[in-house]
């Protein structure tokens, strides 16, 4: 069983979603309401396969993961050596996409990425994560997210480009942005991957994040998910580990005790310079039964 406070049993014995199950009909369309200009910016980062020699040095991602690999099955060069077109004047480009998101582009984590003990979210059996797949709690159960987002951003509320490598948020500054209301999503702006752009060795050093007292803040107040623009939601150290004991542990705290679906390495950027709050966010991760996590592309509708 895990360990108290936790959302087990909250939603039904049976339940694999957690905290989506506020996205009630009533609640989203409620969310819509945020959006006012009907802008739409992307909030994820580009998939840039390591097939492309310059790929690896262009997007954050984290030391030892494997990169997206991208492949053309067929190309314009095909063509020109002398390869059919499939129809009088008319051909086609294919290609083939092998992704990782954990660790190496903009994803979700189900349910099943992190437990403790013998039990996934919900007292679900860890044994039925399989070779195969996740046969409970995958990411598949989650469906579509259309909630109202707000965000954190951390480093325009105290005057920086980013946040330290070692800094740990508490949740009186969150608290000083914006309290959330049930079902919403929370968007925490670190600025951490504009570092990449100066040094991989920095952006591999840490990263900062959430403290253990600010993702139990964020539990308390229901919200829906978190999202962050680093690797982890909590902090990391220059070994890509959390530094925290185990009961801190933000994965533990959200996704194996409140089951709050956890959303990695977005794109901030553009989002901040916009000087939105509130705005409708959207996201829809891949059905890949059994997964646990997606690449997807998080919206933000203003």
């Amino acid at each position: 069983m895990a360990a108290e406070p936790n959302n087990w049993g909250r939603f039904g014995p049976d339940d694999q979603r957690g905290t989506l199950n506020l996205l009630t009909p009533a609640v989203v369309l409620d969310a819509l309401r945020s959006a006012t200009t009907g802008e739409v910016l992307s909030l994820a980062m580009p998939i840039r396969g390591a097939t492309s020699s310059p790929a690896p040095q262009s997007v954050p991602h984290l030391p030892g993961r494997p990169l997206p690999q991208h492949f053309m099955s067929v190309d314009g060069g095909d063509y020109a050596a002398g390869a059919r077109p499939i129809g009088a004047g008319l051909r086609v480009a294919d290609d083939a996409l092998v992704v990782t998101g954990h660790g190496t582009t903009t994803h979700m984590d189900a349910l099943c990425h992190m437990w403790s003990g013998d039990e996934l979210y919900n007292g679900h059996p860890a044994a039925r994560v399989r070779s195969y797949g996740a046969t409970r709690c995958g990411i598949e159960r989650v469906g579509g997210v259309v909630a109202r987002g707000v965000l954190y951003d951390l480093p325009g509320r105290l005057g920086l480009d980013h946040l330290p490598v070692g800094y740990r948020v508490e949740a009186d500054l969150l608290a000083e942005i914006a309290t959330p209301a049930p079902g919403d999503v929370a968007v925490v702006r670190t600025g951490w991957p504009v570092v990449w752009q100066r040094s991989r060795e920095e952006y591999w050093s840490g990263q900062p994040g959430l403290s253990a007292d600010a993702g139990r803040w964020l539990a308390a107040h229901d919200v829906a998910a978190v999202a962050s623009d680093n690797a982890a939601i909590g902090g990391l150290n220059a070994r890509g580990l959390a530094d925290e004991p185990i009961e801190d542990d933000l994965h533990l705290i959200l996704l194996h005790r409140h089951g709050i679906h956890l959303i990695e390495m977005l794109w901030l950027e553009e989002l901040a310079a916009a000087g939105r709050t509130t705005f409708v966010f959207v996201a829809a991760p891949l059905r890949i039964e059994g997964g646990t996590g997606s690449p997807l592309t998080p919206l933000a509708i203003l």
